[in-house]
């Protein structure tokens, strides 16, 4: 089996010969790194590991974020908890981001399935990069001109997330410290040069320098554009597997196609670097 093995023309690689239980030597830690940078995302099978063995693969990469809304992993508040029996992951059906709401956005992100359906319930991931190249280079132009808000409360509404007194209240704080946030709508990726499209359906809700109107019609066709079948993989996931993803050159959707009954679980690390 190849150490590692391109997925689709657009991104995406499984990579097959690497513990994750055990400590990074630099020539994998290298390896990964290099491997994000030209595929994206990577995605690693049977990787049964533990919140802990998660974590200390993860902060081989960078520094990592704490959710304000989310709940953790008992002991391990650098860990995410995505269970469908803790929280109505419906509405999280959407191409997104993660955490673009803070002044500098995160480097990437580590998804480990602990718990899948039998089928359904699987993740996209789409290429921003390959979209932002695909466009014509009078609207590159134009786009350079442009900035965006990126808005913590767009994703988490107080019908969701402010039910009870008490999750009101943090919800209410979390928004006091995530107030809007501007940034450009191209952005550039220092490791490679390259320029990516910096806008999503989850967090972002207007472009600064149009009009409302005008805003919402090219951030309709970005959001299109940006999820087209050609941009885009699809990971059917299987317990234990990881995938690592450069949160700068993607964005992804979490498909909700499984019954409400059915019991999936998350765990997420998100890295700031």
């Amino acid at each position: 089996m190849n150490i590692i093995q391109p997925l689709t023309p657009a991104l995406g690689a499984q990579i097959n010969h690497i513990d994750l239980s055990l400590p990074l030597s630099n020539t994998d830690k290298d390896f990964i790194e290099q491997s994000l940078l030209t595929y994206k995302v990577l995605f690693f099978r049977k990787q049964n590991i533990t919140p802990q063995q998660q974590i200390d693969f993860t902060v081989n990469f960078g520094d990592l974020h704490i959710h304000p809304i989310f709940p953790h992993v008992p002991n391990h508040p650098e860990l995410i908890v995505l269970d469908t029996k803790l929280n109505d992951l419906r509405d999280n059906a959407l191409w997104h981001s993660d955490v673009s709401f803070i002044k500098k956005p995160p480097f990437g992100s580590v998804l480990l399935a602990r718990k899948v359906p039998e089928y359904g319930g699987d993740t996209l991931w789409a290429n921003v990069e390959k979209a932002y190249e695909d466009l014509s280079s009078s609207l590159k132009t134009f786009l350079e001109t442009l900035t965006a808000t990126h808005d913590f409360a767009k994703s988490f509404p107080t019908s969701r997330f402010g039910i009870t007194d008490e999750d009101l209240k943090k919800l209410e704080q979390t928004k006091q410290n995530n107030t809007p946030i501007t940034h450009p709508i191209i952005r550039n990726i220092p490791e490679t040069g390259k320029k990516v499209l910096y806008v999503n359906e989850g967090f972002t809700t207007r472009i600064n320098e149009l009009t409302e109107k005008e805003s919402q019609l090219l951030l309709d066709y970005l959001f299109q554009h940006i999820s087209k079948p050609e941009y885009i993989i699809r990971w059917h996931w299987q317990a234990g597997d990881v995938a690592f993803w450069d949160n700068r050159t993607t964005q992804h959707y979490a498909v909700y196609d499984y019954d409400k009954t059915v019991h999936r679980v998350m765990n997420r690390a998100t890295i700031l670097k």
